[in-house]
């Protein structure tokens, strides 16, 4: 299970919002949604709450994104190269999707920092989905939180890739992320 987090103008065009405590299933988390128009054409900006990966999609039939989200994902993670059974079990972590407000301001941020950003990348008046693909791909290698330590910036791309298989490509093979580190399943012999 995880939320669609949309800001106050899309939650009206959404589903009615349902608030749970629990945590996302899935290594990408929540994923936030904000609404900007560039060139007087409605866009979406999704960010993953975890990796600040971002989305960009054309804003048409804004009220069925919830079930359309994780074909969606599916097809941005794809692009990043990887594997297909690290993509089915993140599917299957993100199982149902909940709307809901957002609650991480420092996401929320990020999104509305990528939507200043993208008018300046598109052609004026003549963009495609081709190129929303091409700034998905500049933006996911952009520093996020760079105001802050060295070891607390993010590259999107990166981190979705760090995030997803120490999830599921791991967990695929027996081997379980421990506070960090990579340890092994019992039932592997010892080698030296």
């Amino acid at each position: 299970m995880v939320h669609l987090r949309a800001t106050q103008k899309l939650l009206r065009l959404l589903p009615q919002p349902v608030e749970t405590v629990e945590p996302p299933g899935a290594a990408l988390g929540d994923w936030y949604v904000n609404r900007i128009v560039v060139d007087r054409r409605g866009l979406l900006i999704l960010v993953s709450s975890t990796s600040l990966l971002p989305i960009l999609i054309s804003a048409r039939d804004v009220r069925t994104l919830p079930s359309r989200l994780p074909e969606i994902v599916a097809s941005r993670i794809e692009r990043l190269g990887i594997e297909a059974s690290v993509i089915d079990a993140e599917l299957r972590a993100m199982g149902e999707v909940l709307v809901g407000r957002t609650l991480d301001r420092s996401v929320l941020g990020t999104t509305v920092e990528f939507g200043r950003d993208i008018p300046a990348h598109l052609p004026v008046g003549t963009w495609t989905d081709e190129d929303l693909s091409d700034l998905e791909d500049r933006l996911e290698t952009s520093p996020c939180r760079a105001s802050r330590r060295t070891a607390d910036v993010i590259f999107p791309r990166d981190k979705a890739r760090e995030l997803l298989n120490a999830q599921w490509a791991l967990s695929n093979i027996g081997v379980k992320l421990t506070r960090g580190r990579i340890a092994p399943p019992r039932s592997l012999p010892f080698v030296r």
